[in-house]
């Protein structure tokens, strides 16, 4: 291994934290891999393992299926609902013949999708016929992340009875700083849903879909306790986000030394219209890599293309290189924040020059 190798920082991981108690992260995970003990102990292995080894399997660990990449909120701080990102991409629906092709061709080779990117993926109106179809063709994992608006408990049962395996449910705060920002949503019936989810799963003794809750830091720094008890006694794990640069204004930034991206040792991108993205952070469509409409995954993932992000990564600040690279959230320093649930501590990692206020 050359001294480059050696010296390199691949974050995995990173911009997603627990807020929650070792016991129930453990248990979540123990519910994830619940039924594929072995494969799944191996899949999270290779997760962090092949991009620190710089190994590329013979398919990705996790295939991004973009099931719309059109949304029904109007959330201040996401970038969907700017008109540059409406200019680079194609607001739609996933077909369901580009989706069935995928999945057949990666059955019981991918171990893990999920059915959300950019929108919300619960508009598609073939959203359960999805999850039903990849769970037939051998996908073990299939997961979702969602605002919570269709969460109904008639929908859920739907989604669980198709074989959902996990929901992140996003919620930015508690009572009226949640519906500032998540418009039209009202709290109350979010929580009523969430409520309905839970006994749902207890009366049945479901252990999946695993529910993860989520929030932006912001909106849950005021509240930190009320925000775990509100949601922890209805959910399997609580979580939150440093803000991010949704909307592309920072022109601070800092950056890690010897970085290198671990995505394209992970998981392919795939949009609603079948353009393949070099990662799940590039928001707009700036470097596609492949045309899942005109090739297969394994094409895709062996590709020039995909090779040459490899490579941008291997040298020393190749990421620099790279427009997209040079303002994700992965390569930016970060500077530490102590935050305490009940007795217990737990750290927030801000993204160093990063405005805390949601919309900036």
């Amino acid at each position: 291994m050359s001294d480059m190798a050696k010296k390199r920082y691949v974050p995995i991981n990173k911009g997603n934290y627990s807020m929650d108690t070792a016991e129930r992260e453990a248990r979540f995970e123990q519910y994830r891999g619940e039924g594929w003990e072995k494969e799944y102990a191996s899949y999270r292995t290779d997760w962090s393992a092949l991009p620190k080894q710089q190994k590329v399997s013979d398919y990705p660990l996790l295939v991004d299926l973009e099931l719309a990449s059109v949304c029904n909120l109007r959330c201040p701080m996401c970038y969907t609902i700017t008109a540059k990102f409406k200019e680079h991409v194609n607001v739609k629906l996933m077909d369901w013949d580009l989706f069935t092709r995928v999945i057949d061709e990666i059955g019981g080779k991918v171990p893990a999708i999920r059915l959300s990117l950019r929108g919300e993926a619960t508009l598609h109106k073939r959203f359960v016929e999805c999850i039903r179809y990849a769970k037939s063709r051998g996908i073990r994992e299939v997961s979702t992340l969602t605002h919570g608006g269709k969460l109904t408990p008639d929908f859920f049962r739907q989604v669980a009875e198709a074989g959902l395996d996990w929901i992140t449910i996003s919620a930015d705060g508690v009572g009226e700083t949640y519906e500032k920002i998540r418009k039209p949503i009202k709290f109350n019936d979010l929580m009523d849903n969430i409520r309905a989810i839970n006994a749902y799963k207890k009366e049945r003794g479901l252990h999946r879909p695993v529910i993860k809750i989520q929030g932006i830091w912001p909106a849950v720094r005021e509240n930190v306790q009320e925000y775990y008890d509100t949601f922890a006694p209805h959910v399997d794990l609580v979580a939150f986000n440093p803000l991010i640069d949704y909307l592309g204004n920072d022109t601070q930034i800092e950056y890690l030394d010897n970085f290198t991206c671990p995505q394209q040792y992970q998981r392919l991108v795939i949009g609603a219209d079948g353009l393949v993205m070099k990662c799940s952070n590039d928001e707009e469509n700036r470097e596609v890599i492949g045309d899942a409409n005109a090739e297969t995954v394994h094409q895709i993932w062996h590709g020039e293309k995909m090779n040459a992000v490899r490579a941008l990564h291997q040298r020393d600040k190749g990421f620099m290189d790279s427009e997209v690279c040079r303002r994700c959230y992965l390569p930016r320093k970060t500077e530490d924040e102590t935050a305490k649930v009940d007795d217990r501590e737990f750290t927030v990692r801000n993204y160093v020059s990063r405005s805390q206020v949601i919309g900036k």
